[in-house]
């Protein structure tokens, strides 16, 4: 764009644009039940129109809404992958087979729990929460529908694992671009991070607990499970060879492939083992992979818990994360994001309100943008002169944008990572949000830290890492 400096947006208009957002959101979800699609390209016509009352011409906020497409063209690509890689492990019997074994040796009790952990260290391996959500995860739907948890409650602790370890993996995508906007160290990033991430996973973990003791009375249909076991292994071969492709995407993972390459590879691995094994045909495998899978097993449980996939399945998820991208383009190229952050610059006096702002601030922006990508540069750039003024050690701004951009990001319906969750899982936002407990006690654990000066470190503090001085925690 040219000449932006002296095209600032009024925060009167600004604030009119993110209050139709918000608003219309809200009618949208919660009442009148209009498509969010929608909503968002009412609310980019209107951003626009703003935008032009300020100088900006319909090309530059063009522009805009392509950068905003271009930063979720990757993701969207792999979400469109994912959507042949779960038709494909389901006709190989891949997702099959994990469903059967998981429903011999889980019990309500403790399901939530294991799912959870059994999806951080897939997601921790990969360094992907999209590929562990869409894979192990898809199966963790499989075997809590089998034992009678409500999908909502397997698809959060799913959520918890995927984000845990997409946090912890120095894989990931947004692992890195956090350590490197806030410019810390990548591994004094993730060390950092540790001190708010694992004290929520244990949290989560204790509340999943809970709810598996709350579930296991009753609940546990031993008939459901022999008639889903014994469905299974009557109408798909159930053999731990179908495990390959999972066992693939782990170690293209350790060999640092990207997910793209990584994901086709599953894929294909998949449809070769489903023409020999499952007896499919290379007509049904491709139209497996465009349209998804059709259980035909004659049981409505076992078929309703293997429909699902295909690139079609995804493209609902697709047009919303790239409409919802466009508008945080326009929001952010035509400063209206910068401008309505200037005015919480007060603040920020001391360092516990600083990191309250920034928490804030990321999760907000993820509401705005529908992205946690643009969450973490946008937030990191506005507050990072703050933190340096303060003495504050990168590794502390790099972990708090962490600790709400990431996290929170599965939580917005309309952004990236929730749109994939949902078509993966197949459970909406805002049924799995109240199970989503990493994502909800992460960044108050972040403002808690704030406050308290615990784990917030200073320039000096290398050789006692968890040295700090509360009079320091004041300093302006």
């Amino acid at each position: 764009m040219n000449q932006t400096d002296a095209k600032l947006p009024s925060f009167g208009g600004v604030l009119f644009v993110l209050l139709f957002l918000a608003v219309g959101m809200a009618i949208s979800v919660l009442w009148l039940s209009i498509p969010v699609h929608v909503t968002l390209i009412l609310t980019i016509v209107v951003a626009a129109l703003v935008a032009m009352q300020y100088g900006y011409t319909w090309q530059e906020i063009q522009d805009a809404m392509l950068y905003g497409a271009n930063l979720a063209m990757l993701p969207m690509l792999i979400l469109m992958i994912i959507g042949v890689v779960i038709g494909t492990w389901v006709a190989s019997g891949t997702i099959q087979t994990i469903i059967y074994y998981g429903l011999l040796i889980l019990s309500p009790s403790y399901f939530l729990v294991a799912a959870s952990i059994v999806v951080a260290l897939a997601s921790m391996s990969t360094g992907s929460s999209y590929t562990s959500g869409g894979t192990v995860g898809v199966a963790m739907m499989g075997i809590g529908a089998g034992l009678g948890v409500p999908a909502a409650m397997t698809a959060g602790a799913v959520i918890s694992g995927a984000i845990l370890g997409d946090k912890m993996s120095p894989l990931s995508d947004s692992t890195n671009l956090a350590s490197a906007v806030g410019e810390a160290d990548l591994f004094d990033h993730i060390k950092s991070m540790m001190y708010t991430t694992i004290p929520a996973f244990v949290i989560a973990l204790i509340a999943y607990w809970l709810l598996g003791l709350f579930y296991v009375q009753g609940t546990a249909d031993a008939s459901q499970v022999e008639l889903i076991t014994s469905t299974l292994r009557e109408s798909f071969v159930i053999n731990p060879i179908m495990l390959i492709p999972p066992i693939l995407v782990i170690v293209m993972a350790v060999k640092k492939v990207a997910s793209l390459p990584t994901m086709i590879a599953a894929s294909l691995v998949a449809a070769l083992l489903a023409l020999i094994f499952q007896g499919s045909t290379i007509t049904e495998i491709t139209n497996v992979m465009n349209y998804g899978y059709t259980g035909s097993t004659g049981v409505a449980e076992v078929d309703q818990i293997l429909t699902r996939g295909g690139l079609q399945s995804m493209m609902w998820t697709v047009s919303l994360g790239f409409v919802g991208v466009g508008l945080g383009g326009i929001l952010e190229k035509t400063k209206m994001l910068e401008v309505f952050l200037s005015k919480f610059s007060s603040l920020v006096a001391n360092t516990g309100g600083l990191i309250a702002t920034t928490v804030v601030s990321a999760i907000g922006l993820n509401l705005a943008t529908a992205s946690q990508y643009m969450a973490i540069i946008i937030t990191g750039r506005m507050v990072i002169p703050e933190f340096k003024k303060k003495k504050l050690l990168p590794r502390v701004l790099s972990r708090t944008l962490e600790d709400a951009g990431t996290v929170f990001s599965p939580l917005v319906p309309w952004g990236l990572c929730g749109v994939f969750f949902t078509g993966a899982l197949g459970v909406p936002t805002t049924q799995y949000f109240p199970f989503v407990f990493l994502a909800l006690f992460v960044p108050i654990i972040a403002v808690i830290y704030g406050f308290s000066g615990y784990a917030i470190w200073y320039e000096g503090d290398f050789d006692d890492p968890t040295a700090y001085s509360a009079q320091e925690n004041i300093k302006s």
